[in-house]
């Protein structure tokens, strides 16, 4: 086994425990929290949009700070600020101390969740990052399939504050090292000629153009995706599927970003990045409208909608990785996190409240049609792609 690809995996086994411990930690700590301080959920979960936002504010500065120092600061402030931020949490009794946990572990979030780790791999390993983008995404899909029924163990056995305390002490003795071994050596000097003009992220209008592009279409799939994830029980249920039923036909959420990740890892160097956006949009706008139409496509809507909006998040490290170049990367990528980790932090307070406001049929349609914009920006940047091609 390479060192490239046993540093994928420490890598991997990082992203679990990242997102395990941030973006999946209201599912399962919301509920305890609430019994016992008092808050209310809307509180409690403000505190991960609070700490998105703050993550998105970051990610351009993540992103040239990447390209001019390399990813090994980077992501060692990550597990440090992932470690002091859940360290709050597990002592807050004030909402003050709460929301300052949650600042911090949004600077961990934007210094190590996919786009800042996408950078950095792609400062350390140029054009041949692709693969190691697909398959860090492969390993990180299983975050909620491990860290929900680990979080729920923890609490049960010793309450949330000592489960949050767990996870601070396993960014210290099990993430830090891991990233610090992953990330050893230096990374290779920028070529001779990458002065600023040829690092500058954009270059003219075609860049420009692309990069609004990318950035929106990843924008409206991250608000979809953390829409309808985090309401997808109560929609499912609002359709017609049983409590039982909701709850089992959301597990298979997970394994379907699996499935089409590991079949994008198989076969994705043999094709442009563009067509995996195309097919992450087909995929989405088909899962959405087998939805709509009810019972009984639930199964098949929520595979065909999880599989693109799982393969999204290698094509959000892929194609600009192609279309920009490794020198430009690591600032790309911190410009196409920003407005996207921006959505993503309120688009499940949006959806709450079209739920409420206009019901569960109109709002998936608002969702569809978005979707369908989505695939037309998608159509349009694999079209571009070509034209440059030829």
């Amino acid at each position: 086994m390479s060192s490239k690809t046993t540093a994928i995996i420490a890598l991997g086994i990082v992203q679990i425990l990242a997102w395990g411990s941030s973006f999946y930690v209201p599912a399962v700590f919301a509920p305890a929290m609430a019994a016992e301080l008092g808050w209310p959920l809307g509180v409690l979960v403000g505190g991960l949009t609070f700490g998105l936002l703050i993550a998105g504010l970051i990610s351009p500065r993540v992103g040239r700070f990447v390209q001019d120092h390399g990813g090994r600061p980077v992501l060692t402030v990550s597990s440090l600020t992932f470690a002091a931020g859940l360290g709050a949490i597990a002592v807050a009794t004030v909402l003050p101390v709460y929301f300052i946990g949650w600042t911090l572990i949004g600077v961990g979030m934007g210094t190590g969740l996919y786009d800042a780790v996408f950078a950095a791999l792609g400062r350390r390993y140029g054009a041949d990052a692709r693969g190691a983008i697909a398959s860090l995404t492969l390993i990180g899909g299983f975050a909620s399939t491990v860290c929900w029924p680990f979080s729920a163990l923890l609490i049960d056995a010793v309450g949330w504050r000592s489960a949050a305390a767990i996870y601070a002490v396993l960014h210290l003795a099990v993430g830090l090292p891991l990233q610090l071994w992953a990330f050893r050596g230096s990374d290779p000097p920028l070529p001779a000629r990458a002065d600023p003009q040829h690092t500058a992220p954009l270059r003219g209008a075609r860049d420009r153009l692309m990069l609004v592009l990318i950035a929106g279409s990843l924008t409206i799939v991250n608000a979809i995706g953390a829409l309808l994830v985090v309401n997808l029980l109560i929609v499912l249920q609002a359709l017609g599927a049983g409590a039982a039923t909701a709850i089992w036909l959301g597990t298979i959420f997970g394994p379907s970003q699996v499935v089409v990740r590991l079949l994008e890892n198989l076969f994705g160097n043999r094709y442009h990045p563009a067509w995996t956006m195309v097919g992450s949009g087909i995929l989405i706008v088909a899962g959405l409208a087998i939805l709509l139409a009810g019972w009984p496509g639930f199964a098949l809507a929520i595979f065909l909608f999880g599989g693109g909006y799982g393969v999204s998040w290698i094509a959000r490290g892929t194609l600009p990785l192609t279309i920009f170049g490794p020198e430009r990367f690591p600032r790309v990528m911190g410009l196409i996190a920003f407005p996207s980790l921006i959505a993503q932090a309120l688009a499940p307070l949006v959806g709450a409240s079209l739920l409420t406001v206009i019901g569960v049929h109109t709002t998936l349609v608002a969702i569809l049609i978005a979707a369908t914009i989505n695939l037309l920006i998608v159509v349009a940047i694999f079209m571009l792609c070509r034209r440059d091609e030829t």
